[in-house]
């Protein structure tokens, strides 16, 4: 048995930050290569401090779903789920015992030699006839004076694809770093030019920076007075969003894998779940949900909704139909942390037994296990001390924060949410296992009280600014 971990930066105010990770996860998932695939996050839910926790195999491959090395897979990642790594990962990746569980950690996805075959598909896609003859390539990177590696992959593929001969030049060239991109009219000769951004996802750097940039107007610009002579060029999508960087993903961890044993069962997982199950037959609420048992299947809603006929409300008949529901408040505000009193109304999913698994993941990750772990007397909980300590970059400055402040973002982000906050020495007696569908634990301040924190001690919180651009 094995599970695939695919780990996204995530974001506390974008809902469409998640979108990328979560649609590879369901491509692999279709094709049942893994016993499961799972989804975490840096800002969003399950976390990386949790993420391993809601794994079912005792082996599990985690890929950081970036487009090149630097600090959040050589620094971030790694500290947050515990791999005892920091600095560059080899090109094998690294393996590490934690918990009962095989981790295999790899290199970002995006440095895979496998990613040139990805660039020249989304170039052949633009401009199907390019050739040898009359056409360039630019391999368009982001580029950055901090960190070395966030170039060097972009140079990595060009070259490559220079020594495949599929086009007359290959030039790479970068947004914040020379040679940058608005000196493509000067270095680029040929009269057709496919330009392909080596970015993770659409947004505002490839429909806004890059086309203000090179002037171009569209899918297709002309530029009748170049030095050069006339040229035409092609703006393809970014490579992160095509569908074959789940053949990359796959040959990753194949790599990583190589020829190691298949996993079992994770006991812990499994347990807390046969628990979960016992208590859903019988009818269960947990935090705002309401799970009831119908001629074997289970209804979800949530609770306020109890009693409505299903006409009133919307039916959901997969995990993912009750994920991209509950994504959102009723208001259309993105909901980062799943525990917080917003649950969305509305809606009804009627699920099998093995879909309800999965639905109630989405509905509140990790919860079950850890929920499970604290009745078991196994849950170990992180005072925030400790938690800041362990803080670098911009959020190292939430070492500085007073127990009043800390107390202060608390009473105000926690005392919406429905966990119990171990981590500030609150008890919790009795859980939703025990039929309080509000109980249920938190063993360490997430990483949205964490931000809040920072803007706390920054003297930004409630000057408008308590949903910066970093959180």
């Amino acid at each position: 048995m094995r599970s695939l971990v695919l780990i996204g930066h995530g974001s506390h105010l974008n809902g469409e930050s998640a979108v990328a990770v979560y649609r590879y996860a369901e491509l692999l998932r279709d094709r049942g290569l893994f016993d499961e695939v799972i989804e975490g996050y840096w800002k969003e839910e399950p976390s990386l401090r949790q993420v391993l926790k809601t794994t079912a195999s005792t082996d599990v491959t985690v890929i950081p779903m970036f487009i090149s090395e630097g600090y959040f897979t050589e620094t971030v990642i790694p500290r947050e789920m515990g791999l005892g790594h920091q600095g560059p990962v080899p090109e094998g990746g690294i393996a590490r015992v934690i918990g009962g569980r095989t981790v295999r950690y790899t290199l970002p996805y995006g440095v895979h030699p496998g990613m040139s075959d990805v660039i020249l598909a989304r170039a052949r896609e633009v401009l199907p006839d390019a050739n040898p003859q009359d056409t360039a390539l630019i391999v368009l990177g982001h580029g950055t004076t901090r960190n070395e590696n966030s170039n060097r992959v972009i140079y990595q593929n060009a070259d490559r694809l220079r020594e495949q001969g599929h086009f007359a030049e290959v030039h790479a060239l970068f947004l914040d770093e020379d040679p940058k991109v608005g000196t493509w009219p000067e270095v680029v000769r040929a009269p057709r030019v496919v330009v392909v951004p080596f970015f993770a996802s659409e947004g505002w750097h490839t429909l806004e920076t890059i086309p203000e940039d090179m002037g171009l107007s569209g899918v297709v610009t002309d530029f009748p007075d170049n030095p050069h002579g006339p040229q035409q060029v092609y703006y393809a999508k970014p490579v992160g969003t095509h569908a074959a960087v789940a053949d990359v993903i796959v040959q990753l961890a194949e790599e990583a894998h190589g020829a190691g044993d298949q996993g079992d069962h994770e006991r812990g997982h499994e347990a807390a779940w046969q628990a979960f199950m016992d208590r859903a037959r019988r009818g269960l609420r947990v935090g705002e949900a309401l799970i009831t048992p119908e001629l074997g299947v289970f209804e979800l809603r949530h609770m306020l909704d109890e009693g409505l006929p299903g006409g009133e409300l919307t039916t959901l008949v997969t995990p993912e139909g009750v994920r991209d529901r509950v994504r959102f408040t009723d208001g259309g505000e993105h909901r980062p942390v799943h525990t917080l009193r917003n649950l969305p109304r509305g809606w009804r999913a009627v699920l099998n037994e093995a879909d309800l698994r999965r639905a109630v993941h989405y509905l509140y990750p990790a919860v079950v296990e850890e929920t499970y772990a604290h009745s078991c007397h196994a849950l170990r909980h992180t005072p925030w001390p400790t938690t800041a300590r362990r803080q670098t970059g911009i959020y190292a400055k939430v070492q500085r924060a007073t127990p009043a402040q800390v107390e202060h973002v608390a009473q105000d982000v926690c005392s919406a949410c429905l966990r119990t906050r171990l981590w500030a020495g609150e008890r919790l007696l009795h859980s939703f296992l025990d039929g309080v569908p509000g109980g249920l634990p938190c063993a360490e301040a997430c990483t949205y009280v964490v931000a809040e924190i920072r803007e706390e001690v920054s003297g930004k919180r409630g000057a408008g600014s308590g949903h910066s651009h970093d959180h």
